[in-house]
Formats: structure tokens, sequence, C-alpha cells
């Protein structure tokens, strides 16, 4: 191998499973909102508002949808918190799975950082996927989310610990779907990779790690 990272954190939503936003953009337009509405109230306030402590574990699924739904009301909008929860459950797409085997395979340690409402359950159809990684952060555990530069911070401390030798942030590839989540990444010194076509990323990903993640085996 000859390339310039040794290590890879991921994302999960919108990297390894599809974005919500493609379910959320259909609710909005099955119950009538404003495209965007959604996306629109997760970024304002971002650190205080409804969503943000959900992620972190401040409010259970009750204070959250009253919080959303108050949130959205505040705009004129009436919003169904449940249906917007449902919307989480993204599918998992393959290829990217079959790149983090690869990763696996080659001996890279693995890492996956996700803002999330609960922690991950296991016994369900993510347990094939989820053992591929050395350590898996959630900011329904931690209390921290991203963009919070100490989630990345803890991430690449549990990798250390979990492989047994220092990763620093220059050490690794970061992916993630969202900008505002790779901006502090990249300060810390990962690699970023922003995941909009899969196919793309992948290959990035390659170059960066020096052999193809794609493709037959």
């Amino acid at each position: 191998m000859t390339g310039t990272v040794s290590a890879v954190v991921f994302d999960l939503g919108g990297v390894i499973t599809e974005s919500p936003m493609t379910a959320f953009a259909a609710y909005e337009r099955e119950a009538g909102l404003p495209d965007g509405i959604i996306r629109q109230l997760n970024s304002t306030d971002p650190d205080t508002n409804a969503w943000a402590r959900f992620e972190r574990n401040e409010l259970d699924v009750a204070g959250f949808s009253e919080a959303f739904e108050a949130e959205a009301a505040a705009l004129g909008h009436r919003l169904d918190a449940s249906r917007v929860l449902a919307a989480l459950r993204g599918e998992v797409r393959p290829a990217m799975v079959t790149a983090i085997r690869r990763l696996r395979e080659a001996g890279l340690p693995l890492g996956m950082v996700s803002n999330n409402v609960s922690p991950m359950e296991r016994g369900g159809r993510m347990d094939d996927i989820l053992d591929l990684f050395d350590v898996i952060v959630e900011s329904s555990v931690e209390g921290v989310r991203k963009p919070e530069p100490e989630i990345y911070r803890r991430a690449l401390d549990r990798l250390s610990e979990a492989v047994g030798r220092r990763i620093e942030a220059s050490d690794c590839a970061y992916l993630d779907d969202l900008g505002i989540n790779l901006k502090p990444a990249r300060a810390l010194g990962f690699s970023t990779i922003k995941v909009v076509d899969p196919t793309v990323a992948i290959a990035e990903l390659s170059a960066l790690v020096g052999f193809p993640l794609d493709g037959p085996g």
C-alpha cells in the first residue's frame, strides 16, 4: 500500500446508509410542507435546537417531539415528529459496505462517528456492518455531537486504544455527507471526503489508502 492515510473513520447516515434527507423530502411533499423545512429546522440554532439536544441525549423522544413540533409551529407549520424520526432508517449502500470490508481485510483501523438519537441496537440488520468497526462513537452515548470537535478527538482516542498504537488525525480519512461535519475534522488534520455520489467517494478513498475499494474482488 502506498496511500497517504492508514485509518478511516466513517459517518453512518448518508454515507453507509442512504441519506435521510430523501425520506424527509418525501414526507414534506406528502404533508404539504415547504421543501426543505426539516433541514431548515435542523440547521437553525444548530447547537441548541431540539435536534441537537436529542442527539446529545438531553431530550427523550417525547421531549424531542414536543420541542421539534413547537419549532415548526413557530414557523407556521404543523409537523409530525414521529414521521421525521421514522425517516432516519436508511437503506444500506452495498458498494460502501464492500469498501469497508476491503479496508478491514487490509488491516486498516476503522471507526464510525454517528450523530444519533439513541444507542445503536444490536441483533438486527446492521450487526454484520457494525462488527467491521474497531470503535463506534455515538452522540447519544457521548453527550457530544458533530460538528463539536470533541467527538472527533474521542474517536481518535478510542481508535488508538483499540489498536494499541497512537493514531493521529493526519493518519485518518473521514467521510461524511455534510460539509458542516467535515470542516472541524479537516481543521483537526483529517483527510476529508464529502459523500455525495458514493461511487465518487469510494474512488477518492481508494486513492487515499492506495488500493482499490470497488469492482470485483
